[in-house]
């Protein structure tokens, strides 16, 4: 590739850099620039399924894209390694094994969990935070069923496992252990009363910000198959085998898992950028505040809705539509052409309560619940994967088991 191209670096192979880098290759004309994506591994992951590794429904590799698969190697320069910092005065992005030169860089790195400096939480939970972590948290709860009826006392807390956070992925990740907790339990001939599924949650109801009658639902749906809720339950501290929540109560278990909040990544402050809770606050255009060639996307970016005046949710609908406004203004920075304003377009919201439920909205106002929302939960999956990667991709990776 010729070094008389401007050059467009990508960092982050999430949902927002790995559309964003489709579209580049889409729009511009391989002699208009040189599209470098870097990421730390050789595979994309699908982070909205990360719950389902985490509790052992679906295995790594459907959860995994291997980017060269989607993303043509000819046309992009591939860069496998991990983010240092962003020299934003040289123009520089420092590598652990190298360092890149960019003329325009997108910035897409995705969240870091955030404890809220909660104490132990920090080392005695487990995060839902990529494939790895993931597949660690499964391999521990399988674990704790594996040995119990080997143990000379077994201890019935072991067995037993604790979610922080009644959030989207919170009340997602307890949806699928619901599912797979009693299988575990045939797994290991162990009595399917005696595991707990507990899910704590600070605030006054879980699922905040959703409609009052689909958290009614979402719970009472949870409830049935086992869950136990503790709403309003501050959590003090994090031991090693318990939450200690509001007056020094202790919640214990076997597996503890943290979901309750995330933040953008380290390297936006390590880089210089102005924070606010962890992220920067875009332009309209998506650029960063005092810059005309760094765009900032996905979960490092707050992206204001003017007419609610605070930002738009951080999810990955909205990392997918950033994509689309971050290509067509690096292509009208490259055409001295006009920059267009993000706009979003709410296409709903659907959580999964399991593989056969589900609950939601769609064009933001229809309500949806069971198997219709579940339905509607794997077309949104199956929608991604033939954006990113066509009929192809979902043939390989989409959801289509019957319920």
């Amino acid at each position: 590739m010729s070094t008389n191209k401007p050059r467009i670096v990508v960092l982050g192979a999430g949902y927002a850099g790995m559309m964003t880098t489709k579209q580049l290759t889409k729009k511009l004309s391989p002699d208009e620039a040189e599209i470098v994506l870097v990421n730390k591994h050789n595979y994309h992951y699908q982070t909205t399924w990360l719950h389902e590794v985490a509790a052992g429904t679906i295995n790594t590799n459907q959860a995994r894209v291997m980017i060269s698969d989607v993303i043509d190697p000819n046309r992009v320069r591939l860069v496998y390694d991990s983010v240092v910092k962003v020299n934003k005065d040289e123009q520089k992005v420092k590598l652990e094994n190298s360092e890149l030169t960019y003329d325009y860089l997108v910035i897409a790195l995705g969240f870091e969990t955030n404890t809220f400096g909660i104490k132990g939480m920090e080392e005695n939970a487990f995060f839902i935070q990529d494939i790895d972590s993931s597949r660690q948290i499964f391999e521990h709860i399988e674990y704790q069923f594996a040995k119990y009826n080997n143990e000379e006392d077994p201890n019935e807390e072991s067995l037993s496992i604790l979610v922080g956070g009644g959030g989207f992925t919170g009340i997602e990740f307890v949806g699928e252990l619901a599912e797979n907790v009693p299988k575990l339990c045939r797994k290991y001939d162990i009595d399917p009363n005696l595991p707990k599924i507990i899910n704590v949650e600070a605030a006054p109801s879980i699922l905040p910000g959703f409609d009052e009658e689909l958290v009614a639902y979402a719970k009472k749906s949870l409830e049935d198959r086992g869950v136990e809720f503790r709403e309003g339950a501050k959590i003090a501290e994090c031991k090693e085998d318990a939450f200690v929540v509001n007056e020094g109560e202790e919640i214990k278990a076997g597996t503890i898992v943290w979901t309750g909040g995330v933040t953008g990544n380290s390297i936006l402050k390590k880089s210089g950028f102005e924070l606010t809770k962890g992220k920067v606050t875009v332009e309209d255009t998506l650029l960063a505040p005092a810059e005309d060639n760094i765009f900032i996307l996905g979960d490092c970016a707050w992206v204001m809705d003017k007419e609610a005046g605070r930002p738009y949710p951080p999810t990955a609908q909205s990392a997918m539509q950033h994509a689309g406004t971050c290509s067509n203004n690096i292509k009208a920075l490259l055409r001295n052409e006009p920059l267009e304003e993000f706009v979003f377009d709410n296409k709903g919201t659907v959580a999964s309560l399991g593989k056969s439920d589900a609950m939601g909205t769609v064009f933001e106002d229809k309500k949806l619940y069971g198997k219709t929302a579940a339905s509607m939960k794997k077309v949104i999956d199956n929608r991604w994967l033939l954006l990113l990667g066509g009929p192809k991709l979902i043939l390989k990776k989409g959801k289509f088991r019957p319920f």
